[in-house]
Parts: structure tokens; sequence; C-alpha cells
């Protein structure tokens, strides 16, 4: 939820923490700050604002040092204020720190401080920290000690960043349920939030596993645990991703360029380890109880999930949210727990997985990101090998979920015997071609869905209507609609409208229909249905989908008559455009909407 860096070399490293902030800065982006180290003084500058105009404003760049961290911030113990932003010094402005996560008993701890004489200048968990380890440093005279011991004392979740004019060639971090990562250079080395922090510098990283102290100089990297003080052996793995991904690329938005992304997102992962992928099957076999689980869009990329193993396989594998799940499900060793997650730090979808593991449930995930806290949490994980995606709103991660979701429910109904052969092949035939048909739906619908964007820009009230899996992608498109535009908008199952729901309908309160090909009757004419009960109460009617032109529809976007097992993605795929020219309209601030961070990493 917020982004950390920090940088230790041989030369002025001002310059690489402007960028690695600017890389970071869809993980939280109402301030940020820069502390460095030179000479044996701390320089900290930090204000509200996006990272270009506080760097220009606070002159980052005439910054000196050849150590330092930074912070972007996504507002949580305390407001939007320059006080509150990262880094914080402790009073004698020996420490600086900077740090990600919710300190639960930091009100408990700020008292202790204050009555030892501590002064505060925030509202912050954070500060609390690094007068914490002043503190502690004040008892034992050893940097790495202190840390240790100021570690003990948290209850909640941490990465954090430090350095100090006592340890000025080094810097010092931390991690407890919150992702941080080592990246090795060439007489420089780095720490980050994530891979986007470093990714201009090197592909050599180290993931930080919970419970670790990591120890940075220019020329080496040393690995503690944070109970024992033991060093920890761990080689750095490659990278594969190319810094060019992250980059605009000529579109005036990421979000803009990770859709148009989406068909070589498909076909990234349809090329999975047919080894993972088969292994994978024989777990979701051999489980009494299949559990999908995610939290957001990865929730409703398990619900779509869902139908496809419904109708793949024959069996009922349950979408439940991840921050209920505990409150829910059935779990024993005869469970099976897959869990949806882009970044992998998701904390409600890990607190499930830990939850599940306790109870002695399997494990497995699929994530976009390698190192992350989920590969280490579970049993199995198929990587899905989307590339950087920057815009907060998660389009191509999603579908490539998706897209891996529906390829372990065809090879599970093959091996169950649900598929027959023919029906298997004629599948994934279709499943092959989704790449093209996803380019295709792009390239030739996108005009016309900007026009409608338009043309509705003064609606502030939709309903986003599916029957079947296409309920599952209304609540998706519904989502990013209110993510991107903050207009309310309500994805719903077609079956509700009649049970309160259709109370809402008036003149010029907007319904968007997401409709199957003809070839799904029952679903199609059933949605027809009910868009003929809004028509009759004067509401204002957007179709997406297949079937017949209809004066039902005030705008309609009418697809090739694809087959039933991708349709639905495609329709997903214009309900992101949707949303997408409707933030341009207004607007928005399209990769960086208000109050939301791409990784929520607490609770």
């Amino acid at each position: 939820m917020c982004g950390i860096v920090g940088i230790i070399g041989s030369s002025r490293i001002s310059p690489r923490l402007i960028q690695s902030l600017l890389n970071l800065e869809y993980r939280g982006y109402d301030s940020c700050g820069l502390a460095i180290l030179n000479n044996g003084v701390i320089d900290v500058r930090k204000d509200t604002g996006p990272v270009h105009q506080v760097a220009e404003q606070l002159r980052f760049s005439e910054m000196d040092g050849c150590a330092g961290i930074g912070h972007t911030r996504w507002a949580t113990t305390g407001t939007v204020t320059r006080a509150n932003a990262h880094p914080h010094l402790d009073n004698s402005g020996e420490f600086a720190l900077v740090h990600n996560g919710i300190i639960a008993n930091y009100r408990a701890l700020r008292q202790k401080l204050q009555h030892a004489g501590h002064r505060f200048l925030s509202e912050t968990d954070t500060e609390v920290l690094v007068h914490l380890l002043a503190h502690k440093y004040a008892e034992t005279g050893i940097l790495d000690e202190a840390i240790r011991r100021m570690c003990r004392e948290l209850e909640g979740t941490f990465a954090l960043a430090v350095i100090s004019n006592h340890e000025p060639d080094r810097i010092f971090a931390a991690r407890h349920e919150s992702p941080l990562i080592v990246g090795i250079g060439t007489g420089e080395n780095y720490i980050g939030s994530d891979f986007n922090a470093i990714l201009d510098y090197t592909r050599n990283v180290i993931p930080i596993h919970d419970g670790e102290l990591v120890i940075l100089s220019r020329d080496s990297v040393s690995i503690r645990r944070l109970d024992t003080g033991e060093k920890i052996q761990r080689e750095f793995v490659k990278l594969n991703w190319d810094p060019e991904l992250s980059q605009k690329g000529g579109y005036p938005h990421y979000m803009l360029k990770e859709i148009h992304e989406q068909p070589n997102t498909v076909e990234a992962a349809l090329t999975m380890d047919p080894e993972k992928l088969e292994a994978m099957c024989i777990k979701i076999q051999n489980a009494r109880r299949v559990y999908l689980i995610g939290v957001g869009t990865t929730f409703y990329v398990a619900l779509t999930a869902q139908y496809y193993f419904r109708r793949l396989t024959g069996r009922h594998c349950i979408a439940l949210s991840s921050d209920e799940f505990e409150h829910v499900a059935e779990v024993d060793e005869h469970t099976l727990v897959i869990a949806f997650s882009q970044s992998g730090e998701t904390y409600d979808t890990l607190h499930a997985l830990r939850y599940a593991k306790n109870a002695g449930s399997h494990t497995a995930a699929i994530i976009n990101v390698l190192g992350s806290s989920m590969v280490h949490e579970v049993e199995m994980v198929i990587m899905q090998q989307s590339g950087p995606e920057i815009c907060v709103l998660s389009t191509k991660a999603a579908i490539a979920q998706i897209v891996i979701a529906l390829r372990l429910a065809l090879e599970v109904g093959k091996a169950t015997g649900e598929l027959s052969t023919h029906a298997f092949n004629d599948h994934l035939e279709q499943l092959n071609k989704l790449s093209t048909r996803v380019r295709r739906v792009i390239n030739e619908t996108k005009g016309f869905v900007n026009t409608i964007a338009r043309e509705t820009k003064k609606i502030r009230n939709w309903l986003f209507i599916g029957r079947g899996i296409y309920s599952a992608v209304a609540m998706e498109s519904a989502l990013k609609m209110k993510e991107v535009t903050y207009h309310h908008a309500e994805g719903i199952p077609g079956g509700f409208m009649k049970h309160g729901t259709i109370a809402l309908i008036e003149d010029g309160f907007g319904s968007i229909f997401f409709l199957p090909p003809q070839s799904e009757a029952n679903l199609y004419h059933h949605s027809i249905a009910n868009a003929e009960e809004i028509k009759s109460r004067h509401g204002f009617i957007v179709g997406f989908g297949f079937g017949e032109p209809s004066d039902l529809f005030d705008h309609q976007i009418r697809l090739d008559d694809y087959d039933p097992l991708t349709a639905p993605i495609l329709l997903l795929v214009l309900g992101q455009l949707f949303s997408y020219y409707s933030a341009v309209v207004l607007k928005r601030n399209v990769d960086r909407p208000r109050s939301l961070a791409k990784s929520v990493t607490v609770a």
C-alpha cells in the first residue's frame, strides 16, 4: 500500500531514488519523501503531492550522498499532511525510517516513549518506530541489535528500512507480513517493496521472508533472523521482466496500455508449465472440497472460475471472498484452497491461506509476482507471467488468471471424463483463438465504447447486469467503473431485478447488460426480459454482447457470435474499455484513483 526504496552505492544516488519513487507511485501517491546520508548528516525532504511535483519543489535531485531511503505513501494511520509523510526522524536526527504496514500497538508504545521524553511531530505509527529504535539503540549501542529488539515489541505488520549516521555505510531493513525485496547490483545494492522499485537497475533479486533482517552495504548483503540474529544464506533469482513493459509506450495511461497488452497476456498464460498444470489438476481431483479465494477483482476472478469448473468438470468449487473465508469455510486435510492474487502480498488472502494451513488444508495459488509472500505460503504455485501491471486497477492480470482457471478446468474435465476427447479438443481450440479475438474486440470496438462513454457521462448511477457466468462479468465490470470514475455502479445477477432492485429504475438511471451468445438461449432470453422490465420504466440501457440488434437498447455493441466458452472474457474486455473511457471523459486520475493503492497489504 506504500512504496519503499533504498539504495547504497559509491556515487550520488538521488537521481536513481527519484526514478524508483516514480516507478513505485502506483503503490501510494498522497505524499512522498527522501532521506539521504551525507557527511554524517541525514537530509530529509518530504511533502504531500505526487512524486514529480514534490521532487521539483523540494529539489530532490540536488540531494547529495551515497546511501538513502525513499517512500511513497497511501495514508493509513494519520491524515495526508507533510508531518505524516515518510521518512521520519527521531529527535536527535540520527535515525531515519520508512515503513509499510500497520502497527497495532503503536498508541501504547507512543505513550511509553513520551513518558521517556520523546517528542512526536506526526500522527503516524511509523514515527513511533523511529523513536523506539533510537530508544533501543541507547540501550545497546549496536544498530542491528536495536532493530531486532524494536521489532520484538511490535504488533501488526511491517516492512521497514533504516539509515543512521551511526552506520553511514549501511542500510538496514526488516519485514513481517509486508513485502520486501533486495536487488543485487555492481558496487551498489537496493531494497524495495516490489520489483518495480529496482527494475531499472538490476534483475538479480532476493525475496526477503517474514521475520528477517537484511543489512546492505554497497558490495554485500547479509540476511539474518530477527529473533536470533542467525545468518541466512539465500541465492538471488533472476527476474525476467523487461523494464520497458512498465513504461507507457506511447499510450496516454497505463490502464489503456495494459488493456491493449491482454492478447499477449492470454498467450503467456497459456504457456504455463505443463507439469504444474497436471500437478494442480491432480490436487483438485483428490480434494473433497475446493475453495477458490480472492478479494476485490480476484474474488470476481474466483467467481468466474467457479462457473467454469461447474460447467466443464461437473464440480462445485466454491468461490469465497478472502476476508470472509475463515467465517464460513469448512477446512481440514481433505480441503484444497486455491488463491488468486496479482501481487502475492494481499493481506486478506494471505490470512485466509494461513487459516487453512493451520487446519491441515492443502494450498495453491495463481500469482503474478515471483518471490512474493504467497509463493512461500502455499504448496504449489502457477505463475501467470503477466509482466508488471502499473495501473492501480487490475485488467491484464485478472484476464490472465481467468484464462489459467479455465485451462485448469478443461484439464480436470478431461481427466475425470466429464469432457469427451472431442469436446476437450474443441474447447482448447477455442481457447487458443482467444488472444486473436481479444485483440479484435479492442481494436474494433474501442471507438464505439468511447462514444458511449461520452454520451453517458452525466449518468451517475449504474446497474451492471448479467446471468450465469455473466453475473461475475457484471460484478467485476461494475467494480472497475466505481474504482476509476467514482460513480455508483452495482453488479448484480439478472434475477435480482424483481427482488427489490427494480425499485431504483427511473428516467435517466443507467443499466448495462452483458448478453451471452444466443446459443445460450436460456440466459439470453432471461437477460432480454430483464432489459424489457427496465425499458418499460424509462431506464437508460446499454447492451454489450451478442445477439440481434434491438431497440430495447439506447446503445448496443454487438460482437460476432463466438463460442460460449470464451465469450464472457470478451465481454469483460468491453467492461474495462467502458470504465476507462468514462474516466477519461470525466477527467479522473485513471492510473491512480483516489483512496486506492495497488497492493493491499494491511487489514
